[in-house]
């Protein structure tokens, strides 16, 4: 029998193979999302892209289900829960996120959705008496700096065009809609249920949401003949929706809403960071200092004192 081993500090969060290797993953899918989301809304109404996503990522999570033998089955509080995270996660969320990317770039809305580290933690707070702690908050203070600095870097560099505060504010409702779910996932209701069951619940009734929605405010549905368009609905589908959310709703359930939502931060850095790769892109001074600050904000909110993790912001 052997205890814990006096003096010595357990590693960082981010060096912890349980957390890193989800946490880093999750950032580099969803970094490049927001490209292929935005290469959509011209060859479908955004609703109908929306609905096709979720529509094929529930199916995936069910066969995902199915090949891990779980069942399918939820009690009865886990489908009203499932229910909410459908409305709030797949259904708002994402109809509000696909409308601003209309009106805003696809890098200003991925950096104003870095900020959702903020309303995770104070509804954690309120809802679910997790405390917050004062390096999440001087963490957070540092990384708002950097965000703010990528905010006015993107502006620069591509201006919105179209209803600008329209588009932010679609983004803020969109924002809160994602916290909330957040917030639901790291309840005590939640745990009761297997994740993946649950999200394949939850990602079913929001696309019965979307298409009702898409069917309502757009007319019957719209099937563009590009290739290139349903391969983004895949990608999107498996890679950005199949694969990331049981991780990162994972992440929740690990670390709590406000740290989880620290994901959030490196997704506009790594989306920077692939276009440097694939479209040429120069960083800027006022890009590399906010990148910077908010990774150094980063590590210093998801500093770890000890096991175990779950719950504690």
């Amino acid at each position: 029998m052997s205890g814990p081993v006096i003096g010595i500090n357990p590693p960082h969060l981010l060096l912890r193979p349980r957390v890193a290797l989800p946490f880093l993953l999750v950032a580099l899918i969803w970094g490049s999302t927001w490209f292929a989301i935005k290469d959509q809304l011209a060859a479908a109404p955004p609703a109908w892209s929306v609905a096709y996503r979720f529509a094929i990522a529930s199916a995936g999570l069910f066969a995902l289900a199915a090949f891990g033998r779980r069942g399918f089955s939820l009690t009865g509080a886990g489908h009203i829960l499932a229910l909410a995270v459908g409305f709030t996660q797949f259904f708002l969320n994402y109809n509000l996120v696909y409308q601003a990317e209309i009106h805003l770039t696809s890098g200003i809305v991925a950096v104003l959705y870095a900020l959702l580290m903020l309303p995770n933690a104070l509804l954690a707070r309120l809802f679910l008496g997790q405390k917050v702690t004062a390096r999440f908050l001087v963490g957070s203070l540092i990384g708002l700096v950097g965000i703010a600095l990528l905010l006015v870097h993107e502006a620069r560099e591509a201006p919105p065009t179209g209803l600008v505060g329209l588009g932010v504010a679609l983004t803020a409702i969109g924002l809160l809609a994602a916290s909330v779910a957040n917030v639901l996932q790291a309840s005590a209701a939640a745990q009761r249920d297997s994740l993946v069951i649950l999200l394949a619940w939850a990602m079913l009734w929001g696309t019965l949401l979307d298409a009702a929605f898409a069917w309502v405010t757009a007319g019957p549905p719209a099937f563009p003949d590009s290739a290139r368009y349903w391969g983004g609905v895949a990608y999107l589908a498996i890679f950005g929706s199949v694969v990331t959310f049981p991780l990162y709703f994972g992440l929740i359930r690990e670390l709590g809403p406000g740290r989880a939502a620290y994901n959030g931060v490196l997704v506009p850095i790594v989306a920077m960071g692939l276009s440097t790769l694939f479209e040429g892109y120069r960083w800027s001074a006022l890009a590399l200092a906010g990148g910077a600050l908010a990774l150094i904000g980063m590590v210093i909110a998801l500093r770890g004192k000890s096991e175990p993790l779950a719950g504690r912001p």
